[in-house]
């Protein structure tokens, strides 16, 4: 309805699968699976439970009435409970045993888990193309010689490859938080009101060893190896903060990457893809913004704020339960696995079509090489006999000057000039010779090599996403 706020998230950024994930549709229809399981459970251990009422359950999993269910909730203020009444419209034979023992948690933390786990599965096949990627962008320009930079100021060479080996390396770290995150999930169970599991020693006659098979049974049928040991109503809130703070992390290296790149871009050394058709400015037609990056960078902004949700509501659980962390985290956890997602589409594009102007970089480095070659130039006259000192004074000195007139435009005059000092036993051809961009990229090469090896053993071992391109808007 295009008379209704819709959240940009939804209608210009996000992937489709995100948005199914996160849809009412996947929410309740997990609810009613939550359901069976434990109607199932309570049959085979023994409750008055029948097999014709899991099947009943079983049967009408997806087929939700929700017009009747916000109806219902308009009477009885209770979202879990006007779900319960419509399930039971629709397998009338269930109705009395939905939700036996259960408190509302049951269904709505475990569903959430269930969805928080698929949703970090999703985000970790995206970040294994955005790795991908990057490896085989960072392996391509692993000798392409580049002026290097600290404080933004130029300093030693290093190469094209060697700058994306650090985005990637910081995408991979990503990894490992994201792989630890996804191996630590645990369900809250079917607990009770403050966890006790009181409902349950009613029910089970105090058998304790069925308790604790139930659980593990509903926990076994949605993929998940553990319950958490204790509870009070909910599963503890540190969790959600811990899965916003890996989300967060792929942010921040998502920012940097696209902070470097925007920097680039300015310096017309490297680009990110500009489409044939595309418009770069509404006013000035000669326009290439780096307008991806630029995304990259304000989603990036917005999912390490949101980040900040999950902590302050994990710091603020009264005692068993509070209800004040419910509507914060139906907004920050959806929207926080929507915008990571949004982030690392953006990324992939990016990563998928970087263009490298070699002729501007290599004239870059050709203006700054001669400050780049400045200590060989000192050893090699010290091994002909000069004093170091004196050398390094005079660069000193001459180094300023050639800066001097460069930001005067005047081209580098730095070795024209040392080569009129008697104290320096080199010719200005001599000094030349020494300016090969590739003898001052050390073990560049090398390292970007390591890092792609252990990027592609990665990739090799898990599962990506191979769409074929991602269409952004």
């Amino acid at each position: 309805m295009k008379d209704r706020y819709e959240s940009p998230l939804s209608s210009r950024y996000a992937s489709p699968f995100m948005l199914q994930l996160f849809s009412q549709q996947k929410r309740i229809s997990t609810w009613r699976r939550l359901w069976v399981a434990l109607a199932r459970a309570e049959h085979k251990l023994g409750l008055p439970v029948t097999a014709e009422q899991v099947a009943a359950l079983e049967a009408h999993i997806d087929d939700i009435d929700f017009e009747m269910a916000r109806k219902r909730e308009l009477e009885v203020r209770h979202d879990v409970m006007a779900h319960v009444y419509t399930y039971g419209q629709v397998a009338p034979e269930a109705a009395g045993i939905i939700h036996l023992g259960a408190t509302s948690c049951y269904v709505t933390d475990n569903a959430d888990m269930i969805i928080y786990k698929e949703g970090l599965e999703y985000i970790r096949k995206e970040l294994l193309q955005v790795i991908e990627r990057l490896a085989d962008f960072a392996y391509k320009y692993k000798d392409m010689p580049t002026l290097g930079y600290t404080h933004y100021q130029p300093a030693q060479l290093v190469t094209v490859g060697k700058r994306a080996s650090l985005w990637l390396q910081d995408f991979m770290s990503d990894l490992e938080e994201l792989d630890f995150v996804i191996s630590t999930m645990k369900l809250l169970g079917c607990r009770g009101t403050t966890g006790t599991e009181a409902s349950f020693m009613e029910l089970y006659g105090g058998d304790e060893a069925k308790i604790d098979e139930m659980n593990k049974m509903i926990a076994e049928e949605f993929g998940f190896e553990k319950c958490f040991t204790v509870s009070g109503q909910t599963y503890p809130r540190k969790f959600d903060s811990r899965i916003l703070n890996v989300l967060s992390a792929i942010a921040q290296s998502a920012y940097r990457m696209a902070g470097d790149m925007r920097l680039l871009q300015h310096d017309r050394q490297m680009e990110e893809p500009f489409e044939k058709n595309q418009i770069g400015s509404s006013a000035m037609a000669y326009k290439r913004n780096p307008m991806r990056s630029e995304r990259i960078c304000s989603l990036s902004r917005y999912l390490i704020a949101d980040a900040a949700n999950p902590a302050m509501t994990a710091s603020t659980q009264w005692l068993e339960r509070s209800l004040d962390d419910s509507a914060n985290r139906r907004i920050s956890m959806p929207e926080g696995f929507l915008c990571a997602d949004a982030i690392l589409r953006l990324v992939s594009n990016v990563t998928d079509g970087i263009v490298v102007n070699d002729k501007v970089i290599a004239k870059t480095v050709e203006e700054y090489m001669p400050f780049m070659a400045t200590e060989n130039l000192m050893m090699e006259a010290t091994k002909r006999g000069a004093s170091r000192q004196d050398v390094h004074e005079i660069i000193r000195q001459c180094s300023m000057e050639a800066t001097k007139e460069m930001k005067q435009g005047l081209p580098c005059r730095l070795l024209e000039m040392l080569a009129e000092y008697d104290e320096i036993p080199m010719t200005l051809a001599e000094m030349e010779d020494v300016l090969a961009p590739e003898k001052y990229t050390g073990r560049c090469p090398q390292q970007v090599e390591r890092i792609v090896a252990e990027a592609k053993a990665i990739v090799a071992a898990g599962e990506r996403l191979d769409d074929g391109g991602i269409e952004i808007l």
